[in-house]
């Protein structure tokens, strides 16, 4: 369980391009993306996932592996899009960037395209793998029979034993990165990613760059203002991450955020009665069934549960798969059927909810986004936590969340023994003479706690902040009315909602 990272309920959709020429937008970079930008060639995209509806292009943009040596090797950036459809005149492009880090955009919009169709009448859809992900230069550390073993060790290890596995297996996969993909390690992080949505921007023929971040994306965003102040057009970042915070505390705080929507859910199941709760020996009772949760989890420790998958729900992946489910209300339902199931000795809907977090398919493929989020992440910090920290923090962790709190204290290790330095100055978003950037933050995300929103839109300098009193990750994906009528109103016509609208 990671913040941020996206999951197929709450994926998005396609990329749109610019009408006319098959190579579209030439131009010199702004001071810091260094040397010229090629036009891009678009053509039918060939490998999209699933049957998409609508049509789609996609095309490559070459960028510098390195930035510090411009004239070097290069890597190619997967991108996708869809036209504008009108009526309207075209405004220009809309850049997605969905989350994670790992989550590859041109799968996210080839799915969730049809969420922004209003915004499709005006706006070429349009987003891309981020460098280090998907089909863009990815970074690979296990194959897939080794993901599916490193899966069942436990994320919280609690005696020696589960100690030494988690050790080993940790040592395991840096070392598997580093043989792997040590040459573009260095070069994943969100400093070069902003750079590269910057010669995103201009190959698209685009004089300012309008940008839709969610979750992670919001991170990208921030630090692209940063850095590209003057080039910033309409920008929404949506599940906002407070980059300025500690990692342990950034844990810490998600793990509160996730215990709360636990009991948001258990609430609600209560309130909609016994035939909507898990199974309990007593009259439903919403702190009963959050505790009930936890007790489910405590016993995959000991007796991990049999599926219909061919693999077994152990105690971390059923973690991830409680954790999954409250990323959407719509997937309420299917935590509550998945908990009925585990309580009767069949752990197969959490491991399918976990699956789709952990990015593994039906045919046991995996995507890179678990390689993909630890090289970003460990990229973006210089901290490096210890077996100390975790001894120390995690008393409160607990207590924040009995639930979720051991995973989360014990993933302050993610980036321990990384092969890669990292570089704090991806922390930095403030962007003082920016246009103003709509920051939206909804008081029920359990993976971007609500209180980054305000932290963020403060940190920018330039932020206007937009609240949803709501449950899940990320806002206008909920499809609340209010949010969509203040977004497309700032995205389509220009009107910036005022500083502190909530919605409802």
């Amino acid at each position: 369980m990671e913040w941020g990272k996206p999951i197929v309920a709450t994926g998005l959709a396609a990329a749109l391009g610019l009408a006319g020429a098959a190579c579209d937008g030439q131009g010199t970079p702004a001071a810091g993306t260094d040397g010229p930008v090629q036009g891009l060639e678009w053509t039918a995209c060939d490998d999209l996932p699933g049957t998409p509806g609508g049509t789609f292009q996609c095309a490559r943009l070459t960028v510098p592996l390195d930035y510090a040596a411009p004239g070097g090797e290069t890597i190619g950036i997967a991108m996708i899009r869809k036209k504008a459809t009108g009526p309207g005149e075209r405004i220009g492009s809309l850049v997605f960037n969905f989350g994670g880090p790992g989550g590859s955009g041109v799968n996210a919009l080839a799915q969730a395209a049809p969420q922004y169709k209003n915004l499709n009448t005006r706006y070429d859809l349009v987003s891309f793998d981020p460098r280090g992900v998907g089909r863009s230069a990815p970074v690979t550390c296990l194959d897939d029979r080794q993901m599916d073993a490193a899966q069942q060790t436990e994320s919280s290890p609690d005696n020696a034993e589960e100690l030494a596995a988690f050790d080993q297996e940790q040592k395991a996969y840096m070392a598997a990165c580093q043989a792997k993909s040590g040459n573009i390690l260095p070069h994943v992080g969100t400093l070069s990613a902003a750079k590269d949505l910057d010669r995103l921007r201009i190959a698209l023929g685009d004089e300012k760059l309008n940008y839709f971040g969610i979750s992670y994306g919001t991170w990208l965003g921030g630090n692209y203002a940063h850095q590209f102040p003057q080039n910033v057009g309409r920008a929404v970042l949506d599940g906002a991450v407070d980059t300025k915070i500690s990692n342990e505390e950034l844990n810490l705080q998600q793990a509160a955020a996730f215990e709360k929507a636990l009991n948001q859910y258990s609430k609600n199941c209560v309130a909609q009665g016994a035939q909507a709760c898990p199974p309990s020996k007593d009259a439903p009772d919403a702190k009963a069934i959050t505790a009930n949760v936890g007790k489910l989890l405590n016993r995959l420790d000991e007796a991990p549960l049999a599926t219909e998958l061919g693999r077994k729900l152990s105690q971390s992946l059923g973690v991830t798969g409680v954790a999954t489910a409250l990323y959407s209300k719509q997937l309420w339902p299917a935590l509550t059927q998945g908990l009925t199931m585990a309580d009767q000795g069949d752990g197969t809907i959490l491991l399918s909810l976990a699956d789709a977090q952990n990015g593994r398919d039906e045919d046991g493929h995996y995507t890179n986004i678990n390689a993909a989020n630890t090289a970003i992440k460990c990229d973006d910090t210089t901290k490096r936590y210890t077996m100390s920290d975790v001894d120390a923090a995690l008393a409160k962790f607990t207590k924040a969340s009995p639930v979720f709190g051991p995973s989360l204290a014990w993933n302050m290790l993610q980036c321990s023994g990384w092969p890669v330095k990292g570089d704090d100055a991806a922390k930095e978003v403030s962007a003082p003479g920016s246009a103003p950037i709509v920051v939206i933050g909804n008081t029920g995300d359990p993976a971007t706690p609500y209180a980054w929103a305000p932290a963020l839109a403060k940190e920018l300098g330039s932020g206007v902040l937009l609240t949803l009193k709501g449950q899940g990750h990320g806002s206008y994906d909920t499809g609340d009315a209010c949010i969509h009528k203040a977004v497309d109103a700032y995205l389509l016509k220009g009107k910036v909602p005022a500083d502190g609208t909530s919605c409802p």
